[in-house]
């Protein structure tokens, strides 16, 4: 039994809790006393019932005893019933206290052995933290409740340790990211202020610097809000959920970059059917976005971008495809990671490298998917899957769009 000396007490009065083990010892030791209490006064009932030798002799009979002593046969069975049924409880009952004590003891013992993997659990969440969540409790005893939550236990530990190194890695990524526009920012900034001769002209290409500097910077920050607000409503109720059509998101974002398609001379095409879903316009037009800006910036000068929105199957598709940097097909997984760049080292590139990292958030809240395949030659194609909406999507985008060149 365990005290909390922390809990309220009055008195000489204090608040005890039971542990499990000792409940589920008084437990057993109160079934087996009970079943052994009901034993003894069954056979106390039998021997009463039983002992009636009397019944067999003539009425007024005698008997005599070894002593020589002659008494009235139905007052002697009366002694002799009450004797044997008090011999019987005495026995019986010293037999069942015995016995419940050490059936008692055995219970503790074996509770105890029972129980040991949740003392394990426990003894293993004490010592937990950021340095100790590679310990495991291995339960190898025998299957059961106590070997599931062992396991249990252990998967857990090994997605919060999993956990734990990606947020790591994040942060120090991140860290990096942030670090090199600002140190771009303030060398540029040291390096104008220290030169005596520095014009106006070499002020202003300072200037140039900071700023295309500082936008990076900014985009980085936007990003990673865009990317913290999409998993935080990952498996979870979307804070807005409208209807919307994914046609419409990549005609949007077809907008945006049109500019820089044409500066690359893109041929893209486009075929844009129609499909709605439910969820957060936003968030959905990151998503498209995201992946235009990615088909764009990774590609190379007159190559190929192409585009595709379709409902089937209860599913809402994007498909978008492009020509460029040659992917192996075994890094495809790794670029749904942040700042993980296919075909780019990741100091030297354009974006931030957490387009695809929000694709997949955002997927992931809207109780979607999305897979990539690498292009023979180069290239990606991305697939994203959203479950459609039931109802009509609200504006109808163009059934096929030929192909053309940006």
């Amino acid at each position: 039994m365990t005290v909390y000396p922390g809990l309220r007490s009055r008195g000489l009065r204090f608040d005890v809790q039971p542990t499990l083990r000792l409940r589920l010892t008084l437990l057993n030791g109160i079934l087996l006393v009970g079943a052994g209490a009901v034993l003894v006064l069954l056979a106390w009932l039998l021997v009463s019932e039983s002992l009636h030798p009397v019944d067999e002799l003539q009425q007024n009979s005698t008997v005599t005893l070894r002593d020589g002593t002659t008494r009235e046969a139905l007052a002697w069975q009366t002694d002799m019933v009450a004797q044997a049924s008090r011999e019987l409880l005495i026995k019986g009952f010293s037999a069942l206290a015995a016995v419940g004590i050490v059936g008692i003891a055995l219970a503790y013992a074996v509770t105890g052995r029972a129980l040991r993997p949740l003392r394990d659990v426990t003894q293993t969440a004490q010592r937990l933290g950021e340095e100790t969540l590679d310990q495991r409790i291995r339960y190898s005893g025998a299957d059961g409740e106590v070997a599931e939550l062992a396991r249990t236990f252990d998967a857990m530990l090994d997605r919060l340790a999993a956990a734990f190194e990606s947020q790591k890695r994040f942060v120090a990524n991140a860290s990096h990211e942030l670090r090199t526009p600002l140190a771009v920012m303030r060398t540029e900034i040291d390096v104008t202020l220290s030169d005596d001769e520095a014009d106006v002209a070499e002020f202003r290409r300072m200037a140039k610097v900071v700023r295309n500097a500082s936008e990076r910077a900014n985009g980085l920050v936007d990003a990673l809000l865009v990317l913290a607000r999409s998993e935080a409503q990952s498996g979870r109720r979307l804070v807005r959920k409208v209807p919307a059509d994914l046609s419409l998101s990549v005609q949007n974002a077809l907008s945006a970059v049109k500019v820089e398609a044409e500066r690359l001379k893109l041929e893209v095409t486009t075929d844009l059917g129609a499909a709605p879903v439910v969820g957060d316009p936003s968030l959905l037009d990151r998503l498209a976005g995201n992946l235009i800006e990615n088909a764009i910036r990774y590609n190379h000068l007159l190559g190929r971008l192409w585009l595709r929105t379709e409902s089937s199957g209860g599913q809402a598709r994007l498909i978008v495809g492009n020509t460029g940097y040659e992917v192996e097909p075994g890094d495809v997984p790794g670029l749904f990671e942040p700042f993980r760049r296919g075909g780019w080292e990741r100091t030297g590139s354009r974006g931030s490298g957490l387009g695809l990292s929000i694709v997949r958030a955002v997927c992931d809240a809207h109780g979607g998917t999305v897979s990539a395949v690498a292009q023979e030659g180069g290239g990606l194609e991305v697939t994203v899957a959203l479950p459609a909406a039931d109802t009509t999507p609200v504006v109808a985008a163009s059934a096929s769009v030929p192909r053309t060149r940006a």
